[in-house]
């Protein structure tokens, strides 16, 4: 009776010994590599922002940009800030436009563009 406690017991821990390390080791797979950004210009004075959700979960992104007005000047420079937040499903993608049309016929420049994705929380 003994010897039969103690191979159950032998062979439940010897289970759990190779079980639990083939799902402790398995390694995560961050958002960064499974998702992607992109800019191009639209017409004259816009940039879009492109994010593509190649993840198996929907995300949460946020875009944010700086379009400057007259950024070689000292007395018309202007800077202005932008952004934006996205929900994007698993798959999909969803894009944000930064204008410089506030800036006239004044030239312009768009820096300072970041963007972040975090997992969905619903």
């Amino acid at each position: 009776m003994r010897t039969v406690c103690w191979v159950r017991g032998a062979t439940c821990a010897l289970a759990i010994a190779i079980v639990v390390p083939a799902f402790a080791d398995r390694p995560r797979r961050s958002l960064a590599a499974c998702t992607s950004f992109d800019q191009s210009d639209k017409g004259e004075d816009r940039v879009a922002f492109t994010i593509h959700n190649g993840c198996t979960i929907p995300v949460d992104c946020s875009v944010s940009w700086r379009v400057v007005c007259a950024p070689d000047t000292r007395k018309r420079r202007a800077a202005h800030a932008g952004s934006v937040k996205l929900a994007i499903a698993d798959g999909a993608s969803q894009s944000a436009e930064a204008s410089a049309a506030m800036c006239g016929d004044d030239a312009w420049a768009i820096d300072s563009v970041t963007w972040s994705c975090t997992p969905n929380k619903d």
